[in-house]
């Protein structure tokens, strides 16, 4: 064990090496960290939300409005449907979670059950596939469309899946480092964005369902029934935010969707400098939107977002190119959020804002500060309790193996550009406190060797030899606990269990093989006839 391997040293010096040279970007300021040649690293450890500062938002996902717009779409692919069959109804509408249609004609009743089951997806008796939605039979010639419970669990739970994924891509586009995004049971998300000052801004764009629609303005209705709310069938009445009118009357099918964008960008109108939103569909999107303003020159069709108009254009000529800009008395701020969330995508439905937090940048800078001084704090109590147990030599062996541990996890994190946290320097405070655990058991060991009469290089070594057992005993175990706490935790304690998971690794090579080197090249230089540790 006391051998000097040269494969030991080279990996001594390799590791305290590379340690060093991860950790240096975060000591140097940040001028000099740009004037870095290119080879060298640059990464710097991320600070969390309560270290740096920034906001956090817990959002609920609105699995019942999930529910209200499906069932929404659905009276209207009925409608289609029956129209298509030549079927007369009466009564549709959305009726205690589900929907609810009567028949005209009773000898239709089947027909009408089996186009249904056709049309929305759902295969007839005796076919293969499992069913998501349900076509019942009721008295009075009625008939019931609804989902099946499990159906609708499983696409609530994709809405939250989908949701966590378009709420990190619009975090991204805002240049936000490290955010933590995290699911809370089954419809709740958790976000913490370190650094943004601004947010009810980062509110605004995460919650805002953006789901843009292309709708058809109904020119034939009176202005007396739109005012009076009476609406046809298939038509809708949104409000509009265009400053012409207060309200349009529109086509409740949209011919073009936002899920239909390749890219959306700011921009400014070329002939009053105001500014824009412009976009661009796919092949899908653009071939739809050419027929559309080819078929209805003349005519007004509304630019939708969330249930309002935001503009409503007359159809001048026909658009083949794909291409368009939206007006909507835009300031450059709001016209780039836009921009920012149609390109990121539309949410499956809206979310709900259940609890705001915000941590200022000078509460983040005391917590930084207070974790400073209690590491130093725990560095300079250990290193007066090693030298004042195990002398200079072997007290000054341990704490150069706990500076090179420290190197080694401030670099990895550095590395794997993980966040730190104010549990996570609790966490490297108490791995740099336990590392010297080892270097305790191995000195214990000798002692205990020397007692015995053995020699000594003979007792180094098996000072080392005997205690690796227990050492790597105790060291798995508390990995294998930090491992239980990063898969099960979250947030704070994901951050306390990251850190702690690379202090085990580090201290181990640090306490064995570092002392096992430095200790060896003493032995080798002075030849000593007494342990000082004795």
């Amino acid at each position: 064990m006391m051998e000097l391997s040269r494969w030991k040293v080279i990996l001594v010096a390799i590791a305290t090496a590379l340690g060093l040279l991860f950790t240096l970007p975060n000591l140097l300021p940040a001028g000099a960290l740009a004037s870095l040649p290119g080879f060298l690293p640059r990464q710097t450890l991320h600070l969390g939300l309560d270290l740096q500062g920034g906001s956090s938002l817990l959002l609920e996902v609105d699995t019942n409005a999930l529910m209200t717009e499906r069932l929404t779409n659905m009276v209207e692919d009925v409608r289609t449907t029956l129209t298509q069959e030549q079927i007369p109804f009466t009564d549709l509408g959305q009726v205690n979670g589900g929907i609810q249609v009567r028949i005209a004609n009773p000898a239709q009743l089947s027909a009408a059950q089996n186009a249904l089951r056709r049309a929305l997806g759902t295969p007839l008796p005796g076919a293969a596939g499992g069913q998501e939605v349900t076509v019942a039979t009721l008295p009075d010639q009625r008939l019931r469309i609804g989902f099946v419970a499990e159906a609708f669990q499983a696409e609530a739970a994709r809405a939250v899946e989908q949701s966590i994924e378009i709420v990190r891509r619009r975090i991204d586009q805002l240049g936000t480092k490290e955010p933590d995004i995290t699911r809370q049971g089954t419809n709740r998300i958790f976000i913490q964005v370190p650094g943004e000052s601004d947010p009810e801004r980062l509110k605004n764009i995460i919650g805002q369902t953006a789901k843009l629609t292309f709708q058809m303005v109904v020119e034939s209705a009176s202005p007396e029934d739109v005012q009076a709310g009476r609406v046809p069938p298939g038509d809708e009445l949104l409000p509009s935010t265009d400053g012409i009118a207060p309200a349009y009357l529109v086509k409740r099918r949209s011919v073009v969707t936002g899920e239909m964008l390749t890219s959306a960008s700011p921009g400014y109108d070329q002939q009053n400098g105001q500014a824009i939103v412009q976009f661009r569909f796919n092949s899908l999107g653009a071939r739809r939107f050419g027929e559309i303003t080819s078929q209805n020159l003349g005519k007004k069709f509304a630019i939708v977002l969330d249930k309002k108009v935001i503009s409503a254009p007359v159809i001048q000529s026909p658009i083949m190119g794909g291409s368009g800009q939206i007006f909507g008395h835009f300031t450059t701020q709001s016209a780039n959020d836009l921009a920012v969330l149609l390109r990121a995508g539309a949410l499956p439905t809206r979310l709900i804002v259940q609890e705001q937090r915000t941590v200022g940048a000078e509460l983040g800078a005391d917590a930084v500060r207070a974790g400073a001084i209690s590491a130093i704090v725990g560095l300079a109590a250990t290193v007066v309790f090693m030298i004042a147990i195990y002398g200079f030599l072997f007290g000054g062996v341990s704490i150069i193996g706990l500076v090179v541990n420290g190197l080694m996890i401030i670099g990895i994190m550095s590395f794997t550009q993980a966040t730190l946290t104010l549990p996570g320097i609790a966490g490297l405070i108490l791995t740099l406190a336990v590392a010297v655990d080892a270097n305790v058991l191995i000195y214990e060991r000798m002692r205990d060797e020397l007692r015995a009469g053995r020699s000594l290089i003979s007792s180094m070594d098996s000072g080392f030899a005997r205690a690796m057992a227990t050492i790597m005993d105790a060291n798995i175990t508390h990995l294998l606990s930090a491992l239980i706490l990063f898969q099960f935790g979250s947030g704070p304690v994901k951050g306390f269990a990251w850190t702690l998971s690379i202090g085990v690794l580090t201290t181990v090579f640090s306490a064995v093989l570092v002392s096992q080197v430095l200790l060896g090249w003493w032995f080798r230089a002075v030849r000593p006839k007494i342990l000082p540790i004795a």
